[in-house]
């Protein structure tokens, strides 16, 4: 369907219309999928969200909010991938709350019942970064999450942020440097 018709109903959406959400959700069911699959890439066994559950948890959670103005396919796109960041960021909070005792249930350890890989702390991480460098500069963070959190090529993350594709290529070189900088020790460089 083109892009004209999810803008249109998101458009309606806006206006009180409920049910357009709902059809604008169906027509990009399939790239919301791809979306999530491409955040939860690299995460292990042992982890609890999979794609159909975040991608129910985003429209859980654009159902209950207040109607952001969306401009385009992609900018909903670009919305959407910041979106299933937050999930996954609180669901790797939780985690990481239950690991360090918030729920605690006492049960012998077996290494055959643990999980292979958890990476929420590193989840935890890379948002604790980009938190600290979205003040300094904002659309650094954006070409961030757009581009690998959400598996945007830098034409779809130059039209989703409104900025040119030079311009994306730049900021994405940078805020991988920042990003590498920040993880590789405790003294990030300026992102100006």
């Amino acid at each position: 369907m083109p892009e004209e018709s999810v803008t249109a109903l998101l458009e309606a959406h806006q206006r009180g219309q409920e049910r357009a959400l709902e059809q604008a959700f169906e027509i990009v069911y399939d790239e919301l999928r791809r979306l999530a699959r491409y955040q939860l890439r690299g995460q292990g066994k042992g982890r609890t969200l999979n794609t159909s559950s975040l991608v129910h948890e985003l429209y859980l959670k654009v159902a209950e909010s207040d109607r952001p103005s969306v401009e385009s396919r992609s900018h909903f796109l670009a919305l959407a991938s910041r979106a299933m960041r937050q999930v996954i960021v609180d669901h790797a909070r939780a985690r990481s709350t239950s690991k360090r005792g918030g729920q605690v249930q006492k049960v012998p350890a077996r290494s055959d019942l643990l999980p292979v890989q958890d990476d929420a702390e590193w989840i935890l991480t890379v948002d604790q970064a980009l938190e600290q460098i979205r003040p300094i500069n904002e659309r650094l963070a954006d070409v961030f999450v757009c581009r690998f959190f959400a598996g945007l090529s830098e034409e779809e993350t130059a039209e989703a942020l409104g900025v040119s594709l030079r311009t994306v290529q730049r900021d994405w070189q940078r805020a991988k440097a920042w990003l590498g900088q920040f993880l590789a020790d405790d003294d990030p460089p300026a992102a100006t």
